[in-house]
């Protein structure tokens, strides 16, 4: 732990990096006038026991080289200059930094007074200045080894369209899983372990999208109230594995165990989504804590308004910068850090139009995106946006450049609308069925930049969208009634849990009709952990702060019929090309065929009209998908034809009977799936055309005409005269 020397080392790459021989420490603070690099003991990390002061600077990043330090060693900063807040500047040398670029970060907070640069309760509030020491208190950086053998395994790198994602938090996924050993729910080798592989395999998903796990903090407020920040939206650290997911203990282990994690799910087919935060950091407004940017250049990181207060988009207090290089830099570094070393397969980026904001504007093209665009590594993995801020002119649904996917709210909207039985345009039904057109078809996007999603980590799950219509938030110390403006739910007749039968009945069938939904449109489905198994929060539609069985998935209670029945619409989904076309509908007749691409359809089997498109009461109808009019083909470029199928939509209240189109359409169809039924059976009911088809009031049908012989076959003429060219 004392070095002999220390060389002057390189502003290049930022963080600290073990060369074998020693580590080379660099950080950016333009307007710093010292710093000091403060080493600890691992054995007793409160005080550091070698104290260097950094000398060299280039370009406004301090750099030095310690020779002979190792992988684990444990490091943070202290930061010399001009404590001015009025003017943006925070400096405070009494508090222990943590490292912009820490690759691993040894523990969590203990919340307390040192930790803020200010006196807390001074009557000068922010303005004051704290000269107690922080470093007991504060988790330290930890140096760490970067080689991983990733034994050959590749990235799956599935397209777009046939994404199945599932949107999951890391630990509560697995916290009460009875077949996982129990030293390891909740962490990272949880996930990688071969029952929860298993799980998502025979479930049918393509991706898992982790709720964040970049390290982060846990409010003061939370804490002091026994709460946490459960979902993690409070990041610190954007390059470390949160160490509260790890299963072992030794400093930096984290990090291998995440690798190891993504290399299981990649073996297996499974791709990650990271689900970041880079709109703002850990340490809120004027009054809050300094951890890290704050303390290391306060103006060079975040938005500032006057100097002393932070522009807050994102309602945590603060703005990261993007419009600073420095910023752009360290989202950058960020983003391909965890392509290139912890091989992710994409990133949902939180609050995202935060990111586009030049001055107070959102600019869909701004710095951000321009930069994205041209990055060879970042460019090329998954990117979606949730397209809205709290800042005037946030919600920008459907104007992301071309390349990113979007979080479609339209969409959960519309269809908890049909499904409640609000008033809702069945044109709007259409449209968000189909992809949203209205939405990304501008600027060359697909069908695929619509992220579809009836519930997300933030609101009601599944369950409780048919089971409660206010919010019960008593388990944070909040209650608020807002099921008609927000949650959009509908609880079937009585609030919460209930002996009723037939509202037990009818709150299942709403569920399917829900799945069967959102996996029968066009666009990429996403699905919630614990929704296909019913999971419920009681009610709690934002349980930010619940690390408890609020939160956890409860696998002893889970709904075994859900589940058989989203297992197979999922298969449906992936063995039919029909429900994830990667071009748009055109609504006119194939060449050949005679018939349209897809085509609308009224009970009474004729097609519907522009009064019936304009219709805010109207609650059924049906689409015909023709197999035969994909106009796309497959990775060999050879022609794609499928099966055609006609869905019957009734959300009336009561049964009807639709009637089938004529024969041109399909002779024959097969019966496949009905939500009025959880069984899952292997007997088919057949129809003939223009026969009637009795539809259960709250129901989704969906028929199937199979391609017959000749079609087969004049298909197979077709591939074969495509190979000979």
């Amino acid at each position: 732990m004392n070095p002999i020397s220390v060389y002057p080392g390189h502003p290049f790459p930022l963080g600290a990096t073990w060369d074998n021989e020693g580590v080379n420490f660099a950080v950016y603070a333009e307007n710093a006038t010292g710093v000091d690099l403060c080493l600890f003991d691992p054995n007793d990390p409160a005080y550091e026991s070698v104290n260097i002061r950094v000398k060299e600077r280039t370009n406004h990043v301090w750099h030095v080289y310690v020779p002979g330090l190792q992988p684990g060693q444990l490091y943070g900063y202290r930061v010399y200059g001009p404590y001015d807040p009025e003017n943006g500047h925070r400096f405070n040398p009494n508090k222990l930094l943590i490292d912009p670029y820490a690759k691993a970060i040894s523990g969590t907070i203990q919340w307390h007074d040192s930790l803020f640069g200010y006196e807390v309760g001074h009557p000068d509030g922010d303005l004051s200045f704290s000269e107690t020491d922080s470093a007991p208190y504060i988790p330290k950086s930890v140096v760490i080894d970067h080689n991983f053998d990733w034994e050959g395994v590749q990235q799956p790198n599935i397209p777009y369209h046939e994404s199945i994602i599932y949107e999951a938090h890391l630990k509560g996924f697995t916290r009460q899983h009875p077949d996982i050993p129990e030293h390891l729910r909740g962490t990272y080798a949880a996930l990688a372990h071969p029952v929860t592989i298993q799980y998502l395999k025979d479930l049918g998903i393509t991706a898992v999208e982790l709720m964040p796990v970049h390290h982060f903090v846990a409010d003061r407020h939370l804490v002091d109230r026994g709460l946490t920040n459960y979902w993690g939206y409070n990041s610190i650290g954007f390059f470390a594995p949160d160490v509260r997911y790890s299963s072992t203990s030794g400093p930096g282990q984290q990090v291998a165990e995440f690798k190891s994690m993504v290399k299981e799910l990649h073996r297996n087919g499974i791709e990650v989504i990271l689900d970041v935060v880079y709109n703002h950091t850990a340490e809120g407004n004027q009054l809050g804590p300094t951890l890290s940017f704050r303390g290391i250049d306060n103006a060079s990181y975040y938005r500032l308004a006057d100097g002393r207060y932070y522009m807050d988009y994102t309602g945590t207090g603060n703005t990261l910068n993007a419009m600073m290089p420095n910023v752009l830099r360290l989202i950058m570094d960020s983003l391909r850090y965890w392509v290139l070393e912890m091989h992710v397969d994409g990133f949902r980026f939180d609050l995202a139009s935060t990111l586009a904001r030049e001055l107070h504007e959102v600019d869909r093209l701004g710095s951000f995106f321009d930069i994205i665009h041209q990055d060879p590594v970042i460019s090329q993995v998954k990117l979606i946006a949730e397209p809205w801020d709290i800042g005037e002119g946030g919600y920008q649904v459907g104007k992301f450049p071309p390349g990113w996917a979007e979080w479609n709210g339209k969409y959960r909207d519309c269809i908890r609308d049909y499904w409640r039985g609000a008033d809702s345009m069945l044109g709007e039904f259409a449209e968000r069925f189909t992809g949203s057109s209205d939405l990304y078809k501008e600027d060359y996007r697909r069908p695929t930049a619509s992220i579809n999603f009836i519930t997300a980590h933030d609101g009601f799950t599944l369950h409780d969208l048919v089971s409660y219509h206010e919010k019960h938030n008593e388990a944070n110390g909040e209650y608020n009634n807002d099921g008609e403006t927000h949650n959009r739910s509908w609880n079937c007749g009585v609030e919460g849990p209930t002996d009723d039968a037939a509202i037990m009945q009818l709150r299942n069938q709403q569920k399917r009709n829900f799945l069967a939904t959102l996996f029968l449109s066009q666009g990429v489905p996403m699905l919630v952990a614990g929704d296909e198994l019913s999971r419920t929060q009681g009610g709690n539609n934002n349980a930010y702060c619940q690390d408890n069985e609020v939160s956890w998935i409860d696998w002893q209670d889970a709904d075994k019929d859900l589940l058989r029945f989203t297992q197979k619409l999922i298969q449906l989904r992936k063995e039919h090309p029909v429900f994830c076309r990667r071009r748009w509908f055109k609504g006119q007749p194939i060449k050949g065929i005679g018939l349209e691409d897809i085509a609308w359809f009224l009970p009474e089997g004729i097609e519907m009209g522009e009064d019936a498109w304009r219709s805010d009461f109207a609650r059924s109808l049906a689409v015909y998908l023709n197999g035969r009019g994909l106009r796309s083909v497959g990775p060999r470029g050879e022609h794609i034809i499928d099966d055609s199928f006609y869905i019957i939509f009734n959300a009336y209240h009561d049964s009807l009977d639709y009637l089938l189109p004529s024969e041109i359409y399909g002779t024959r169809w097969i019966k496949i799936l009905d939500t009025a039924t959880a069984e899952v059976e292997d007997e088919e009911t057949e129809y003939l055309a223009s026969s009637l088809v009795p539809v259960a009031g709250r129901s989704v049908v969906v028929l199937l005409s199979p391609l017959t012989a000749q079609q087969k076959k004049e298909h197979e003429q077709k591939k074969g005269a495509r190979r000979t060219v």
